[in-house]
Order: structure tokens, then sequence, then C-alpha cells
């Protein structure tokens, strides 16, 4: 029987590198939400395997499949495929502010609310 590798075309780097990296963001927010692949792959409709593959990168998300995707994860398709969903007035890469609610926005639910307490806590102080 033919293996995985035979089965699917060749992806360039640039698409390895697209797909890997949605693939991290999959999982990230699949953790987030506290759910397994398993329970996330019967959300979609898919195999566990099948989810697996899109979360290492080895296989291509079919579009078909963000709409369902993004709802279960509560994303947008922006920031399920990477892009920057904040638009900028000027040109050039985000500010570091952005990139960092950015760095926040894919962490576990639980350090995400240990962040926004800090930060609550330093803005009350600064408004004394």
């Amino acid at each position: 029987m033919a293996g995985l590798s035979t089965l699917k075309p060749a992806m360039n780097p640039k698409d390895e590198q697209f797909f890997k990296a949605l693939g991290a963001r999959i999982a990230s927010a699949r953790r987030a939400h506290e759910l397994t692949q398993q329970q996330l792959a019967e959300q979609l409709g898919i195999a566990q395997q099948t989810l697996a593959h899109y979360e290492g990168g080895r296989l291509r998300l079919p579009v078909s499949l963000l709409p369902e995707l993004t709802r279960t994860l509560g994303l947008s398709s922006d920031a399920l495929l990477g892009q920057n969903v904040y638009r900028h007035s000027k040109r050039g890469p985000p500010s570091k502010l952005q990139q960092q609610i950015e760095a926040i926005s894919q962490l576990p639910k639980a350090r995400q609310r240990f962040v926004s307490e800090m930060l609550d806590m330093v803005l009350a102080r600064t408004q004394q």
C-alpha cells in the first residue's frame, strides 16, 4: 500500500512553512479550549489522525473546514491563518505592543488570564 508521502504532492518550502504554522495555531487554540484532538476531530467530522496531520503541517487543511474550525475555536479566519488582525494606518511591521497582543492571544486561557490580571494591576497603579 502506498505511504502518505506518495499520495500527496510535495509542498514547496513556503507552503510547508505556512501549513506547519497553521497547524501550530490550530493545536494551540485547541489546547486553549481544553479539547483533545479526538474531541475537535469529532466536531469537525474528521478522523483524529487526520487532525493530527493538519496540526503537524503534514497535510494541507481543506478550505471547507475553515468555517467550522474558526467557529469551534472562537477565532477569526484572519487569526487562524496568521494574518495580521490589526490594521495599520501606516506601513511597516506591527508595533511591539501589537506583536505582544498577538502572542498573548496564542497562549492557553489560564496564561491569558494571568497576563490580563497583571495588566489590570499595573494599570490600576498608574491611575492612582
